[in-house]
């Protein structure tokens, strides 16, 4: 079994910024994907941010330009730095990690972020 540890998260206001942490504990497979999704209300679950163990990320859409996403592997932790909030990051935010090659998938139990003035 995986168990993933979140940060918390908290209100910000517009245009500030916050950290998110993730660690992963258990029984790891080091040849993983980690990465967060969001669900803000009344939509989707939407992808945020991934990274590789190689350490290649990839970016949502709406976040690429100001969220930023590292790992630390020896420590199994990912970051998830988020700049330049906007009300629309408003959500809870979930880390994951894959297993490369299967369908596992383990999900944290999200933390939520607020975005207001």
């Amino acid at each position: 079994q995986v168990y993933i540890a979140e940060s918390e998260g908290g209100l910000v206001q517009p245009g500030g910024s916050l950290r998110l942490a993730c660690t992963l504990s258990g029984n790891i497979f080091t040849n993983n994907i980690m990465g967060w999704y969001r669900r803000a209300p009344g939509k989707q679950r939407e992808m945020i941010a991934t990274i590789t163990s190689g350490g290649t990320a990839d970016y949502g859409s709406s976040v690429e330009d100001r969220f930023t996403i590292t790992r630390n592997n020896p420590r199994n932790t990912i970051w998830l730095q988020m700049n330049s909030l906007k009300a629309e990051d408003t959500g809870v935010y979930y880390c994951f990690s894959k297993i490369v090659g299967t369908a596992t998938y383990y999900w944290g139990q999200g933390t939520e972020v607020t975005v207001s003035s």
